[in-house]
This record gives structure tokens, sequence and C-alpha cells, in this order.
């Protein structure tokens, strides 16, 4: 279990008996939120799962226990843990290792919606871990912090100067430029979005 992973349970307190014995427990992505597959756990399951730190069911077809990834290596790493008002649910989030469905997609529900914007963070996150040659991305890693700094200026400004003039496709377009320097930035300084949102999110009361 990583060092953030959240624990909002107790285990002796779930209503086991409510489903024989076994609680569905839908999984999210814990970066951009799209939901990624449902099984159910029983208690040994759960165990397993908070022991390991990856998600393991019970698989109701096998009759046994089952982690996620034991033969492609796409485990799911968990990060937290909780369940519904009736405690009967369990709520899982997760970092993907690989696709989580076995058709290969992200997803086991493919039109499941997801955060786009932390999608694009981890994206550029990746983009400056490999620096691929010929991507736009990786220029601007490689031309230094000034640099990038100086792009976020130059979209802040025209983002403002179409909102002047009032053209709203405009203003959409220099939004979207402003959005990714900045990521690209904050990404420069060892930083994420994340970062960002959670400052806004203690200002705004959590």
């Amino acid at each position: 279990m990583t060092d953030e992973a959240q624990i909002s349970l107790d285990p002796t307190q779930l209503a086991w008996d409510k489903q024989g014995g076994l609680l569905p427990a839908i999984v999210q992505d814990a970066d951009d939120q799209q939901v990624l597959m449902l099984g159910y756990m029983d208690r040994q399951a759960l165990a397993q799962t908070l022991a390991s730190g990856r998600v393991t069911f019970f698989s109701r077809s096998k009759q046994r226990l089952w982690t996620k990834g034991e033969s492609s290596d796409h485990f799911l790493a968990v990060q937290g843990i909780q369940t519904d008002c009736d405690a009967d649910t369990l709520l899982v989030t997760a970092r993907p290792q690989g696709p989580t469905c076995h058709l290969g997609r992200d997803s086991c529900f493919p039109d499941a919606p997801s955060n786009f914007l932390a999608e694009l963070d981890a994206f550029i996150g990746q983009r400056e871990r490999a620096r691929p040659t010929g991507s736009y991305t990786t220029r601007l890693f490689e031309a230094g912090i000034k640099r990038i700094a100086q792009k976020v200026g130059e979209e802040g400004v025209e983002t403002a100067l179409a909102a002047v003039a009032g053209d709203h496709e405009e203003l959409c377009n220099e939004a979207a430029d402003l959005l990714y320097h900045l990521i690209v930035l904050l990404r420069a300084t060892g930083l994420s979005l994340h970062d960002a949102l959670a400052v806004l999110k203690r200002r705004h009361g959590g």
C-alpha cells in the first residue's frame, strides 16, 4: 500500500451479510476519475487488496481470489478505498498499470466519462519523462522553464485580448493554449495540475 493511499473504511463494519458475503467494488481511475470496472470482494479479497496494494476480487466464475492483472501484469495500484452510506458497496480508486479491460481498452465501459484535464496532465507528465523526438512538448521542456514561462505569459495576454475583442472562438482557442502551456510549466517545475487544483480546493473550503 502506498503512503498516499487513503482508506476510509473499517472492514468489520461492512454489510457483508446483505449479499452472501460479497460486496460490489467499483474501481475508478485515481487521476482522471474514469470508472474502470466493477468486481466483487469478499472479506479475504479486501484483506489481500489492503495488504498488497493491488486490487483483488473474488471471482464468482472461478470461485477463488483473483488479482486484476495476475495474467496480464496490468495491475490496479490502490490509492484509496471508501464505502457508501449503506456500507454495502466499495469505491476503489486506483492507478492502472496498463489497459483495464481484457479487450485492451482503458475501461470496461467504453464510453465512461473522464476528466480530460487530468488526462492531459498525465500525458504531459509522460512526455516530460520520455522526451520523444519531434514532439512540441519535448521541445518546450528542453527549452527550459524561462521559455515555457514566457509562452504562458504570451498565451495569457492573447487570451485576454480575445476576450476584450469579443471573439468567442478565438477566446476558446487561446484559453486552450494557455491551459496547455500552464500544465507544461507546472510539470517543468516538478509540480502537476493536481497541485494547483488542491490549492483551489482548500480555498473553496474542501
